[in-house]
């Protein structure tokens, strides 16, 4: 990053300006509670997605954003109700896309966060589907890590 001649002035690649775009970008705003929610939310932890589709994480007490040294109070101890556990799971072979990335097999995945699934048009991790009940379907993979 390169300051200016006006301090208040910097020059960010198009990189760290999209970078720092999503790192501070709101999360959807969920619908208002009804008793048609609730019941969908005690559902989805009665089955088991909240599991890896966790509801909510809280970013650490000092997160560093553009300085090494100072922590960032806009990211710093903030709840995140992203539905997801960012780990990479084995999805088993129904899910699987044949293709590698980095460490992840071709049918490991890292949950994807569920925050604004209402407004979503293709779903998975591929986007291979329109229909959300086949979406949590196909988690009932064969060799996937979440059949007990």
């Amino acid at each position: 990053m390169k300051f200016s001649e006006h301090a208040d002035t910097v020059n960010l690649s198009d990189v760290e300006a999209f970078a720092n775009f999503m790192r501070l970008l709101a999360p959807p705003m969920p619908a208002p509670d009804t008793p048609s929610t609730q019941a969908g939310r005690d559902l989805f932890a009665a089955t088991g997605c909240a599991g890896c589709h966790t509801p909510s994480l809280t970013t650490g007490s000092r997160i560093k954003s553009g300085s090494s040294t100072t922590p960032s109070t806009a990211l710093s101890g903030k709840t995140a109700n992203l539905y997801s556990d960012l780990l990479v799971h084995n999805m088993g072979d129904g899910l699987s896309d044949g293709i590698n990335q980095g460490g992840a097999g071709p049918n490991e995945f890292r949950t994807a966060p569920l925050w604004g699934v209402g407004q979503r048009v293709f779903f998975l991790h591929d986007g291979r589907t329109t229909n959300l009940v086949d979406a949590i379907e196909d988690h009932r993979s064969r060799r996937s890590e979440r059949i007990r």
